[in-house]
């Protein structure tokens, strides 16, 4: 009899074991899974954010690979785009020096590619300096922090703008560097239309 009943508190204890343990890891899975939202949402996030841009095609189709780190954040969305709007302009400043060292071009090819080598550099600085105060802001210093970057990212707009206004001939190379400077131009609005979009949600 007593061994019986042993036996029924053992088993009784086991069930209540495996119930409890079910129970921690649903919970862990919970904790774990729910807090990050599907690559659909994230997407779909992305997609509407974009279509308040000027260049909505050019937005999306630059920031959907980062879905999964930009999530649903306006700020995350924001700084996206002026990381991707720097890596671009600096690959096209590597690819517009190389150009400028070559032959091929005549005097007044030279020369606007010497000065819209210079209006980019400034453009770089402008929307990395940019980025940096993206990483710096607090609810404190918001209102602050996001005028400088708005001013930035509006100047850096302005230089590339008067960089492509130097190669309007129909020049090869002058084609072909026009369309690589009205390319980051079209992003750099783009950021700015996001970064304006943030600022308004705390406005």
């Amino acid at each position: 009899m007593e061994g019986s009943i042993a036996k029924h508190l053992l088993n009784s204890f086991l069930i209540l074991l495996a119930i409890t343990s079910f129970i921690n890891s649903s919970s862990a899975d919970t904790r774990f899974y729910y807090p990050v939202p599907p690559k659909s949402v994230s997407t779909e996030f992305i997609k509407t954010s974009c279509s308040s841009t000027t260049y909505p095609r050019l937005c999306y189709t630059s920031l959907a690979g980062q879905a999964g780190l930009i999530q649903t954040s306006p700020k995350l969305l924001a700084h996206a785009a002026l990381n991707v709007t720097l890596a671009t302009a600096k690959s096209t400043s590597a690819v517009m020096l190389k150009l400028s060292k070559g032959s091929g071009m005549n005097p007044r090819e030279v020369e606007a590619m010497q000065d819209c080598l210079e209006e980019l550099s400034d453009s770089v600085d402008e929307i990395r300096r940019s980025i940096g105060e993206m990483d710096q802001i607090k609810a404190s210093n918001f209102e602050l922090m996001m005028s400088d970057i708005q001013t930035w990212v509006s100047a850096a707009l302005t230089d590339e703008t008067t960089c492509s206004d130097g190669f309007e001939g129909n020049t090869v190379n002058g084609k072909m560097v026009r369309s690589r400077i009205v390319n980051i131009a079209h992003m750099t609005s783009n950021a700015l239309s996001l970064i304006n979009s943030y600022a308004s949600v705390h406005a």
